[in-house]
């Protein structure tokens, strides 16, 4: 392990037919690369993973990371193993069980020029097995290293492709290494995110409360040991000993932000987490040719005009809206979008990174001793954040995809809404990014209030005075379209003018099924704080949420929602059964919750609420 010398043990897995034909030259070439990048190569040809043999398992248990050309583990039906299905046609059990980085390096089966030419990187095939199928295993996903080439006697052969194997190796012993640095050694960057770029919208995300998050995590580093700096005083870190995230943002406020509508000279003046610009063209240099042209081409000669602050040196240094402390770095992500339509440029597939993002994230990575932080890893808090939208190729990256050179084999952690897959999808592929999903936030039903409490009202009084005293039915009607008209619901309606009497009722059953799915909507009802697990009616109403759906498993076997085994039904409710059958599933939810959520509590509630057996 890497207690010898220091060096990351790397297994290296490939096919056995491989190693039988003697093509094996991609294999040394990434065993080269691991010890180039200071790890120790192990490799190890293996038939297949989906049964991996004891002696395979017991010689994996020597490594600090693997690396494999070998395909998924499971089985070929990820959508029948789950919960409720053939939870056996997809186990990867034994390869998690060794608690280690496992990573896809990707052997494409076409030519590298292809490659090199493709906007998508892969072809149809190879994003299969190569990408999706082994994400099911939970792997990590790199870059392509080895093509399918054609030797001077028209046979395939499997050919290495240097730079892209160190990267692969690079990754690889990076995240290998984290496990024996120690925690007070570790050093972290933590990278909240703001989309666009304003104030306002520092640490950005869907369902998270980044700031309290953000102060949740730094408090649970400092508990595993991580040097965060002071613990109070005033060098401590802003919120930490407070637990006040608004004191953490307010802070990196004050350093500077990125919202060029509020950066002042005198802010820009005093910033002390600022990167030389010697040392940005130094790191600059090491990128591709082709990517250093579109850079200029944009934001002319490094470093730029962008956060550039020449008041100390007239070269020039690039500024950073950071805080140090300890071995600890927090910053917000260098800004992406600019000008008039800051949220359009975000997502530009053409803008290359400025000077300032390149210079930010290359002294993240690099070494102390060469100028950098030395970071050993990176966490994005936030969704999400723009590294993974920079231009490139969509997946399989080369050198001169932004992406893959702004963040090189630095090893990204990144906390993402587990409803959201697609998108972490984007991190994943194109920036190996370790996904931690975290909860949705807190969800309620909308009910209805104001207004429309009131329009729900006229129409129960309407319903009443119908059959007990129609010739109060004209009034009613005018105080309903007074209410509609006041405000403002005949927009959402689709009407222009009050319909006749006549067609009033059928009018007034188009409006009750409105009121329906506006008061049935699930709307969210707070925000998640990570490591924070709803109680109380937060979990009460959560749990109606999801419950509410069919639950689907294997995309055949399928169990109803609550509300629909309760006897309603969900296409076609109406105001009044929604809410009966609302009222039902909340006391049985809200009885489970008082007994503690205890399975056997299950019979004995369902009998009392609704009186019958379970």
């Amino acid at each position: 392990t890497a207690g010898d010398g220091g060096r990351p043990v790397i297994a290296v897995l490939y096919y056995r037919a491989h190693h039988m034909s003697g093509n094996t030259a991609f294999v040394e070439a990434l065993c080269r690369a691991v010890e180039e990048a200071g790890g120790r190569p192990m490799p190890l040809y293996v038939a297949s993973l989906r049964a991996p043999e004891p002696e395979l398992i017991e010689a994996l248990g020597a490594a600090d990371a693997v690396v494999t050309t070998v395909l998924a583990a499971g089985g070929t039906k990820p959508a029948a193993a789950s919960a409720g299905g053939d939870d056996e046609s997809w186990d990867a059990g034994a390869l998690a069980a060794l608690d280690v980085p496992i990573l896809q390096a990707l052997c494409l089966t076409g030519p590298r020029a292809a490659w090199e030419e493709s906007d998508e990187g892969l072809s149809p095939l190879d994003a299969a097995t190569q990408i999706a199928v082994p994400e099911f295993d939970g792997r990590l996903i790199t870059v392509p290293f080895s093509f399918k080439e054609v030797d001077e006697d028209g046979l395939p052969v499997y050919a290495a492709d240097p730079e892209r194997a160190a990267r692969v190796a690079g990754t690889a012993v990076r995240h290998a290494r984290l496990r024996d640095i120690p925690a007070a050694r570790k050093r972290l960057a933590l990278v909240l995110s703001a989309y666009p770029t304003k104030h306002s919208r520092i640490g950005n995300a869907v369902g998270l409360d980044t700031p309290a998050s953000a102060v949740a995590l730094l408090r649970a580093l400092r508990a595993e040991g991580y040097d965060l700096g002071p613990a109070d005083g005033p060098g401590a870190l802003p919120g930490l000993a407070s637990g006040n995230g608004d004191e953490l943002i307010y802070a990196l406020i004050e350093a500077g932000g990125h919202d060029q509508d509020w950066l002042t000279e005198e802010q820009l003046a005093r910033n002390p987490v600022r990167i030389p610009a010697a040392d940005y063209r130094r790191w600059y240099e090491q990128l591709p040719r082709g990517l250093r042209e579109r850079v200029e081409e944009h934001w002319g000669p490094p470093p730029g005009e962008l956060f550039v602050d020449r008041g100390r040196d007239p070269d020039g240094e690039i500024v950073l809206a950071a805080l140090r402390h300890g071995n600890l770095l927090v910053l917000i992500q260098p800004p992406r979008g600019f000008g008039e339509n800051p949220v359009a440029i975000y997502h530009d597939p053409d803008l290359p990174p400025s000077h300032h993002y390149l210079a930010a994230y290359r002294w993240i990575a690099a070494r102390a001793g060469d100028g950098g932080f030395g970071a050993d890893a990176v966490v994005h808090l936030g969704k999400h954040g723009n590294l993974e939208w920079l231009p490139g190729k969509n997946a399989a990256l080369s050198a001169g995809c932004a992406p893959d050179a702004a963040l090189g084999d630095l090893p990204l952690v990144y906390p993402f809404l587990v409803n959201d897959p697609g998108e972490g999808t984007q991190a994943k592929r194109r920036a190996h990014a370790t996904l931690v999903d975290h909860l949705v936030p807190p969800m309620a039903r909308a009910e209805s209030y104001g207004d429309i409490a009131r329009l729900e009202q006229l129409l129960d009084e309407y319903a009443s005075i119908s059959a007990m005293d129609p010739a109060k039915l004209p009034a009613i009607r005018a105080q309903i379209w007074t209410l509609i008209r006041a405000a403002r619901l005949d927009h959402d309606l689709g009407l222009d003018d009050r319909p006749d009497d006549d067609g009033f009722d059928d009018f007034l059953l188009h409006v009750d099924g409105w009121l329906c799915e506006v008061k049935d909507a699930q709307i969210r009802d707070g925000l998640h704080v990570l490591g924070q697990a709803p109680a109380g009616p937060e979990r009460v109403n959560l749990v109606l949420a999801v419950l509410r759906a069919r639950q689907i498993w294997g995309g055949t076997t399928a169990l109803p929602g609550l509300r629909e085994a309760l006897g309603l039904d969900e296409s076609a409710a109406s105001r009044t059964g929604a809410d009966e059958a609302e009222e039902r599933a909340r006391a049985l939810v809200e009885a489970m919750e008082e007994a503690d959520w205890d399975p056997a509590a299950v019979e004995q509630t369902v009998a009392r609420v609704c009186g019958g057996a379970a």
